[in-house]
């Protein structure tokens, strides 16, 4: 009885030890606008798609000077128009 008690709370103890502890940072979704301050300290990722034409949404995804993540989404002008002014 005692090795069933004994191997049951080495069984509890192993799954404590590796059972995933790290709480995700919440992303941060910025509002796009005429005067958006932008703290960007480092660019994770930006897409700008320039094969269309018109107006095509892109998206930029960077850290804060706090390390934290953040994402806009925001329309760009497409280069690829042609004959467009």
């Amino acid at each position: 009885m005692k090795m069933l008690i004994l191997g049951f709370a080495a069984l509890l103890a192993t799954g404590f030890a590796f059972a995933d502890t790290q709480t995700a940072e919440p992303v941060i979704h910025d509002k796009t606008g005429f005067f958006v301050h932008l703290d960007i300290a480092k660019d994770l990722s930006s897409n700008i798609i320039t094969q269309d034409c018109g107006i095509v949404p892109a998206q930029l995804i960077y850290l804060d000077q706090q390390g934290r993540k953040h994402v806009l989404d925001y329309q760009v002008q497409g280069m690829d128009c042609l004959g467009g002014n």
